[in-house]
């Protein structure tokens, strides 16, 4: 086991290498019919997933991502493992995509992720969800992660008080998740400092359902960690249970002689003839509860090649070799799926290498070979799709732009009336105008109404239309200028009016002489 060192190669003078103390529990509740949390519990990594999907693949998401990133339980990293641990996360985020992408029924499934990397005296941390990890330092009990929650956000904000959270209808409701929705989803990165001594809780949030201050007690004074873990469980199983809960709890020591004797202890492979009840206790005899047990079978044991489920077997193998490695605790979804051999397989690899690439990804050759086609066969139909739409896209936008230059309207330019060809309008730094023409009419010589007017700008089907309305308000009453009507001339008469005979006089009566008829003019008419 490798250790931090100074610069000169030696340990500092009474400073012995950090480990993690731990214990690990999960019950599937009072309500639920199956557990969709894991955790892992070893000497430099711990984890805890807290999986949804309901039926579909909550138990899936939680146990391929744990069982993906219990390679990284060990402190030799050269180049340093601050990035280590984000990568990891990433991966088993791709990896829950490419699980829907085969099998669509688990579309929708996802899970949280709390994990801790010790690596030398300095601790990475990784978070994404709602599951929870607590730091006791000291006399300090405090919260470390933040629930990526809706009703957190509400609290960030200053909408909501913490103690309402409880109680609010939509406190379960999920901002971040790893799955198949976010291809990078944002992850809460930390690498913090730590000491000897200081104990942590990480939590699904089935723990929620305990008082806050109840559970920092318990942490506080329960020395033993199994008994911690186990207390925390039963209070929460008292409270009513309604969702699964796991909990893991560390201590950070200084490595002892006997950590380095027993590191290995377990890859010793149990006798060929020994019965497989015997094998697999010799694992549980640490744990208290059955599903906390790793009983993996012996190694080297083939499974009967009449056994429809060989390829599963195979996988099963693999990890439990891998386990077998290091001293740890594996409960939850995870555990099941050691011990029943349902690794999460994709379609189209090998099984033996679907689980070397998950455990320890020296394989990942192989897989890039398995998926080189048809990635390649997505790629191309991606950038085929984008450049179709990219050609429509440049020709609808040079298209618009064409139609709005055969516009004009009326506006204001250096506080003087002027003509712009174009829309008025604009597309963030885009101007889809240019000034055609500045007259020389002053914005302060027009009407307070016609001012407002042109500052808002009079759009003109053409240069023309244009051209008029500037001179309309150069009117000294602004109003357009009528078009004259001709008006038509009468037209004579080709013939005068026909002389009518007076009426007879009364008797008496003065009369006047009728004056003598002149000729007519008019052809073919007697005056």
């Amino acid at each position: 086991m490798a250790s931090p060192q100074s610069p000169e190669g030696t340990l500092p003078d009474g400073e012995r290498p950090l480990i993690m103390r731990y214990a690990a529990r999960s019950d599937v509740g009072r309500l639920r019919s199956k557990n969709d949390d894991s955790a892992y519990a070893g000497r430099h990594l711990a984890v805890v997933a807290d999986g949804m999907g309901g039926h579909a693949g909550g138990d899936v998401a939680s146990a391929s991502t744990v069982l993906d990133m219990i390679h990284l339980d060990h402190d030799d990293y050269p180049e340093g493992a601050d990035t280590v641990l984000a990568d990891e996360i990433q991966t088993a985020n791709s990896l829950l995509s490419e699980l829907v992408h085969v099998d669509p029924k688990l579309a929708g499934m996802g899970t949280t992720v709390t994990a801790l990397l010790l690596e030398g005296r300095k601790l990475h941390f990784a978070h994404i969800g709602d599951s929870r990890a607590y730091r006791l330092r000291g006399t300090t009990f405090e919260q470390i992660s933040v629930d990526h929650t809706f009703v957190q956000r509400l609290i960030d904000e200053g909408r909501l008080r913490p103690e309402e959270a409880e109680t609010h209808p939509h406190k379960n409701v999920l901002m971040r998740v790893l799955g198949d929705v976010d291809a990078s989803p944002e992850l809460d990165l930390n690498v913090l400092d730590v000491e000897a001594g200081e104990r942590w809780l990480l939590c699904s949030d089935g723990l929620n359902y305990v008082p806050g201050p109840v559970v920092e007690q318990v942490v506080r004074e329960t020395r033993n960690l199994a008994e911690c873990a186990e207390l925390l469980i039963q209070l929460t199983l008292a409270n009513g249970a309604p969702d699964n809960v796991t909990v893991v709890m560390l201590e950070i020591a200084e490595e002892t002689d006997d950590d380095v004797s027993t590191a290995a202890v377990e890859i010793v492979t149990p006798a060929a003839d020994a019965p497989e009840d015997e094998a697999s206790s010799a694992k549980a005899a640490d744990s208290a509860e059955p599903q906390d047990a790793d009983a993996p079978k012996a190694a080297g044991e083939p499974p009967a090649v009449t056994d429809p489920h060989l390829g599963e077997h195979l996988s099963a193998e693999v990890l439990r070799e891998e386990l077998a490695s290091r001293p740890h605790e594996l409960v939850g979804a995870a555990a099941t799926a050691a011990e029943t051999g349902s690794i999460p397989t994709v379609a189209g690899r090998s099984v033996a290498r679907r689980a070397a690439t998950m455990l320890t990804h020296k394989a990942e050759q192989d897989r890039e070979e398995i998926l080189v086609l048809p990635v390649r066969r997505r790629r191309w139909l991606t950038a085929l799709a984008a450049a179709v739409l990219a050609i429509f896209m440049v020709a609808g936008l040079w298209l618009g732009y064409a139609w709005t230059q055969t516009r004009f309207y009326v506006g204001e330019y250096d506080n003087r009336v002027a003509i712009f060809n174009g829309i008025s309008q604009r597309l963030g730094p885009i101007q889809f105008s240019k000034l055609e023409s500045v007259t020389e009419l002053q914005m302060s010589s027009l009407p307070e109404f016609q001012q407002q007017k042109v500052r808002q700008t009079v759009p003109a089907e053409s240069l023309e239309a244009a051209q008029r309305i500037v001179q309309n308000l150069e009117k000294p009453d602004g109003k357009p200028t009528p078009t004259p009507t001709p008006t038509p001339m009468p037209t004579p008469s080709p013939c005068p009016a026909k002389p009518t005979a007076s009426a007879k006089p009364a008797p008496g009566a003065k009369t006047t002489a009728s004056p003598t008829p002149s000729p007519s003019p008019c052809k073919g008419v007697t005056p």
